[in-house]
């Protein structure tokens, strides 16, 4: 029968007691491996542990190694949440075998296996792999998983703020969705970035609709662009609309002379940021290839057709060389 990596955990070490008892060993000799995979711990489930561990004391024991560099110190291998809820369940000591052949790969897996890890744990553990010079399929077969697994993997690899922040916040966890974030960012960087910034729980629904509607030529930025436009214009037109009328009573009778009619406004430009350049935007007329807009830049210069996902937008301002009469 197949021993599961828990059930190997508690089988004596090479090297061990004949008893196959583990040792004792003071929390406070022990250090947690710098390149260990699990790099986030929930705070409340430590202390449900660490409750745990002060009624019925720790169950399973610990593996550790002797500290590379240390004498008499030893290196923690597996048992990350055991050893920090132990602290905090104030326990002088742990139980603990010792295992000289742990290594991170071991690591990771074990604590898959355990407790899931994290998106931002897989990252780590896969850009270490790939600093060392593995490649991502050696890294899919040494853990025992698809090249899509570790290709997913990556999207936490030094990732942008936002998409940190994302994640960071709880608002997005899933291996796939923030590896399709990630990369539909890198066509449209400042509209994926505005779209995420305005959700709450980004779901791989949510995420697929964005595909869907980036892949349509980027149909829902024009749609945003053409619908602020059009509110803009109409708040504007319905603030110069308002102007006082008078009513004609025997107090007040009509004016002699009619009231001059108030002269039209010119009609609003949408400003944005090309670069390093502010440029008008043209949208009264869209380029044949999907996607583009036309921009003018604002000093002078020629009429060009840009990618719209590459302007940052200023704002709406009136036309001052096009008042009309």
């Amino acid at each position: 029968m197949a021993l599961s990596l828990d059930d190997l955990n508690l089988l004596p070490p090479t090297g061990a007691g004949e008893s196959g008892t583990p040792m004792r060993i003071p929390l406070d000799a022990i250090d947690e491996d710098p390149d260990q995979p699990r790099q986030e711990f929930d705070n409340e489930s430590l202390a449900e542990l660490a409750e745990t561990i002060r009624t019925r004391g720790v169950r399973q024991p610990v593996s550790v190694r002797p500290h590379p560099t240390q004498t008499g110190r030893w290196m923690l291998n597996f048992g990350a949440r055991r050893l920090r809820a132990s602290r905090l369940a104030g326990t002088a000591d742990i139980p603990a075998f010792v295992d000289h052949t742990a290594n991170s790969v071991d690591q990771f897996i074990e604590n898959e296996q355990r407790k899931g890890l994290s998106p931002l744990e897989i990252a780590l553990f896969v850009q270490r792999a790939l600093n060392r010079g593995e490649t991502q399929a050696d890294i899919a077969r040494t853990i025992g998983k698809s090249r899509q697994y570790v290709t997913l993997a990556t999207a936490l690899i030094d990732p942008p703020d936002w998409l940190m922040s994302v994640y960071r916040e709880g608002r997005c966890r899933g291996l796939t969705e923030l590896y399709e974030l990630r990369k539909l960012a890198a066509e449209h960087p400042q509209y994926v970035e505005a779209w995420a910034s305005d959700r709450g729980a980004i779901t791989r629904e949510l995420v697929m609709a964005l595909r869907a509607d980036l892949a349509d030529g980027s149909g829902s930025v024009r749609r945003g662009t053409s619908a602020l436009i059009e509110s803009m214009q109409a708040s504007l037109e319905q603030s110069a609309a308002q102007v006082p009328s008078v009513k004609s009573s025997p107090s007040h009778p009509p004016a002699a002379e009619p009231i001059p009619r108030a002269p039209r406004l010119a009609p609003l430009k949408l400003l944005a940021q090309l670069g390093g350049t502010q440029v008008a935007v043209n949208t009264q007329q869209a380029p044949p290839q999907a996607g583009e807009v036309f921009v003018t830049p604002v000093d002078g210069g020629q009429v060009q057709a840009v990618t719209a996902s590459q302007l940052t937008l200023i704002g709406l301002v009136r036309d001052a060389g096009c008042q009309a009469a």
